[in-house]
């Protein structure tokens, strides 16, 4: 089984559960149902995932090389930096119909593994996000130095910030201030924002 074959029945068997994860839950899909669904045996399973919170690890890691792609595709398009920018953070986050298994992420009892998944999705952005920044500031719209640990900041402000959807207008106003100044932007650079998260 292993070898490209392998990878190919792996790869099968992660999209079947993310599929099910999606329109079901995790909590409420259990291992006999994507065995059932996969139509293979219980050992096939367990031969590529040790367990139900494994499969879904690995899950989250596919939805994260997707947002990575896209990240890049608005990386490499020719909109205007500040869009840019936004552009490539909210193409970080899971897409409106992944909101079952995100939620998932979100319970206390996967704490762990919400961070370890925060991490990733910091230490995959950073580096694209920089690129954005560096653009800005030979068009002469940032003006900043440390850009890595800037961006950073704002990854994981925005992280935490927004991902619980617990925020008023002032949270609002106080991240556009404070991203604009970090970035040493003009004023009102970044406002369009507003509209965006509204």
């Amino acid at each position: 089984m292993k070898g490209e074959k392998g990878e190919r029945r792996k790869q099968e068997l992660l999209k079947i559960a993310y599929q099910m994860f999606i329109q079901k839950g995790y909590e409420e899909t259990s291992v006999d149902e994507i065995i059932a669904e996969a139509h293979i045996a219980k050992g096939t399973y367990y031969y590529y995932f040790p367990s139900k919170e494994a499969m879904l690890e690995e899950v989250i890691n596919m939805m994260i090389v997707d947002e990575v792609k896209r990240a890049r595709e608005i990386l490499s398009s020719s909109i205007p930096v500040p869009q840019k920018l936004v552009g490539v953070i909210t193409s970080l986050r899971p897409e409106q119909d992944e909101s079952n298994i995100a939620d998932t992420l979100n319970q206390k009892e996967n704490i762990i593994m919400h961070e370890k998944i925060s991490r990733r999705i910091v230490d995959e952005a950073v580096p694209l996000l920089a690129e954005v920044v560096s653009e800005g500031i030979s068009q002469g719209m940032f003006t900043c130095d440390h850009i890595e640990e800037r961006v950073r900041m704002i990854l994981i402000m925005s992280q935490h910030l927004f991902d619980n959807g617990n925020f008023g207008e002032g949270d609002i106003e106080v991240f556009i201030d404070m991203v604009e100044k970090t970035l040493g932007a003009q004023l009102g650079t970044l406002g369009f924002i507003r509209g965006l998260i509204n």
